[in-house]
């Protein structure tokens, strides 16, 4: 796996960890007197006091898969619940590498009073697939690398907050290598810094060519050394190159004094990328360079020796990160807005086999559960909890096949009050309308386009989340696109289910979501 050639490296050579993305646990958010967060945690199981921790991960000397090149390793991080393993998330891929140094951090909320066991698996990614996202990636067509187990506290109760594991088999047996992880409690200050770095005369490292150079920037932490917190794209070829602008949040960083690493290499499709040239700097540093228009200048290896190189910062921005209850706790409401398909492939809503089948016995279908899902944690962001609701793909009372229809079967308002609401008109509806098709996305997506843009010409603070719940794949691709690139300025997202057993390979993210 991974033999990397030059048409395969464009994963390693992307930036990481500039727009201060993480992954995020369960109940990663902050908690408050706020009625929705409440319900939330209760939904999660998450009760008690909490501190939100950020992992860090490193391995070392892992077994090499490759013939000609070397592991292209990615880690995934689960959590055991119930007995059963819960994703948290996965990092990033890094290229050619038995001694990896994940950029990708995860979030999760330490609770002194659980026992939070964790388990870590490491998977060579084969070179075909580094073009493709790390969440979509298929786990077993990757090679193994190993896995290692603890608990949380484990890694609090150390004194660095640092723990090594070795790796194992999947049946417990020993294998080469190890996997260290890093924690730290997450900063409750929200405030970030944009830059734009340059740098101007680097040393040249290829023979016939120039140096492809890419920043990394490191946090220093005086009992687990360099923490890698940011990395930039590489520039091809180029020994005065300009990166786009870069994010790093005060949870990165920690205080504008704390002691920084800038390191500048040359990257190599093997995974053994040169050192350019490095220098040690803090964020207050870096904002005085911007000030005085100066340059700071690399070093060689353990700053043995001054080099010609400088960087730059053209932009210098301290802005503070509003998080999602900002923006609820100063007047935005949540609209939930949900759109449900009649299509006559989903089954006689008579039959048990029918995705539309109401259990006598209470069992929700998949139609309601996500109804459920989605409705009940939204509910509670909505003053008046008021929801559009339509259907689409059936023929209506009137006699025509409708892709676009209110659930109350009114004709005037489409508006429904509560989840309950939304329930018992769905449960109406499936026996007041025959289904039929094609499946068509466009007219519902139009619609709540016009609601979103009509709010805010009245200046309301609103933001609307239209959920589609689908069996099979859309007949309208190009419709719904055109549908989505218009609406794209408008503060409306879509979340599309699919339910059954249909191919939903077109509605992926990459053929529908990437246009926006």
């Amino acid at each position: 796996m991974g033999g990397c050639l030059c048409s395969d490296v464009r994963g390693g050579m992307e930036a990481v960890g500039g727009g201060g993305s993480g992954l995020r646990g369960a109940g990663a958010g902050q908690g408050g007197a706020n009625e929705a967060v409440d319900y939330y945690f209760q939904r999660s199981g998450l009760r008690g006091l909490y501190s939100p921790l950020e992992l860090s991960f490193s391995a070392s000397k892992l077994k090499n898969m490759d013939a000609f090149s070397k592991s292209d390793p990615m880690l995934v991080i689960y959590t055991k619940k119930g007995g059963r393993l819960e994703e948290i998330g996965r990092t990033e891929v890094i290229l050619n590498s038995l001694e990896p140094l994940w950029i990708t951090k995860a979030t999760i909320n330490y609770q002194f009073e659980i026992v939070q066991p964790l388990v870590f698996r490491i998977y060579d990614i084969d070179t075909r697939y580094h073009n493709t996202p790390v969440k979509m990636l298929n786990l077993s067509q990757q090679d193994f690398l190993g896995e290692a187990c603890c608990n949380l506290s484990e890694i609090i109760t150390k004194f660095n907050h640092s723990l090594t594991l070795n790796l194992q088999s999947s049946s417990g047996h020993a294998l080469l290598g190890t996997v260290t992880v890093h924690a730290e409690e997450s900063d409750s200050s929200r405030m970030a810094v944009e830059m734009t770095l340059h740098c101007l005369n680097l040393e040249n490292k290829d023979m016939f060519s120039k140096s492809d150079p890419f920043l990394r920037i490191s946090r220093l932490v005086e009992t687990a050394g360099a923490i890698p917190i940011c990395k930039t794209e590489v520039i091809n070829d180029n020994l005065n190159p300009v990166w786009r602008p870069i994010t790093l949040t005060s949870q990165q960083f920690g205080s504008k004094n704390n002691p920084l690493l800038v390191e500048c290499f040359d990257f190599d499709s093997s995974g053994n990328h040169e050192l350019i040239g490095a220098f040690q700097t803090t964020i207050t540093q870096l904002e005085n360079i911007y000030n005085s228009k100066s340059g700071a200048n690399f070093f060689s290896h353990k700053g043995q020796k001054k080099l010609k190189g400088q960087l730059f910062v053209d932009k210098f921005q301290e802005k503070v990160q509003h998080t999602f209850l900002d923006y609820i706790s100063s007047g935005f409401e949540l609209n939930f807005m949900v759109a449900i398909d009649f299509t006559a492939s989903n089954g006689d809503p008579r039959a048990p086999q029918s995705l539309h089948y109401i259990d006598p016995s209470g069992r929700p279908n998949s139609y309601q559960q996500a109804i459920l899902g989605a409705g009940e944690v939204l509910q509670f962001y909505d003053n008046d909890r008021r929801f559009p609701a339509w259907g689409f793909g059936a023929k209506t009372s009137q006699g025509y096949i409708s892709h676009c229809f209110n659930l109350n079967a009114t004709t005037n308002d489409c508006e429904v009050v509560g989840v309950e609401g939304i329930m018992s008109e769905y449960s109406t509806t499936l026996y007041s309308v025959t289904l039929a098709g094609p499946t068509l996305f466009g007219p519902i997506i139009n619609k709540a386009a016009e609601i979103a843009g009509n709010s805010l010409q009245y200046g309301n603070n609103k933001y609307f989340v239209l959920l589609i719940i689908t069996d099979g794949v859309l007949t309208d691709i190009q419709e719904t696109k055109d549908s989505i690139v218009r609406a794209s300025d408008l503060p409306l997202s879509i979340l599309i289910v699919g339910v059954g057993n249909a191919d939903f390979k077109q509605m992926e993210v990459k053929d529908l979501l990437h246009i926006r």
